[in-house]
This record gives C-alpha cells, structure tokens and sequence, in this order.
C-alpha cells in the first residue's frame, strides 16, 4: 500500500459549488468532491482520490509526476497540513 500526501484546496459554499464545501486535488486533474460540511467535503474527497489513482492503476497509466513523487511505504504520524493566512 502507498500512501500519498496530497495538497488540496478547500472552497467555501457560494454559487459556484452549488451552496456547498468543495475540496479537489490540484495534482489529479478533475478530482474534486462536494459536501454540505468541510469533513464530509474531505471525506467524499478522500473516497473520490483513493478511486482515481486505483484507475490510473488498473489501466496501467503512470500517474501524474507531482502524485508519483509524493508516494510512500511509511506512514507518519503527522499526515495532514494545515494553511494558515493572517
């Protein structure tokens, strides 16, 4: 099992997404995923990623460089980042 550290980027409900949380995968083109919560945006986010690299897999395409070069065997016990703007 890989385990990829991925950046996203979360989206505020407005117009745009339908009045809720989006969150997407910048390094996998078009993989994005909608909730009424930022969790549950990340959740579906999560489910929707975990797809789109088994795919990339099963078709036997490489995956995208920026996703290749994140992945590792070791898991860490700091997992996720956090972007702070003052």
């Amino acid at each position: 099992m890989k385990l990829y550290r991925l950046p996203l980027v979360m989206y505020e409900p407005s117009e745009d997404t339908g009045g809720k949380y989006m969150a997407e995968i910048p390094d996998l083109p078009g993989c994005r995923a909608w909730g009424y919560t930022a969790a549950e945006a990340l959740e579906n986010l999560q489910s929707v990623a975990t797809a789109y690299i088994e795919s990339y897999r099963d078709r036997g395409d490489p995956l995208p460089p920026e996703v290749a070069a994140v992945a590792t065997d070791e898991p860490e016990h700091n997992l996720s980042e956090v972007l702070v703007a003052v």
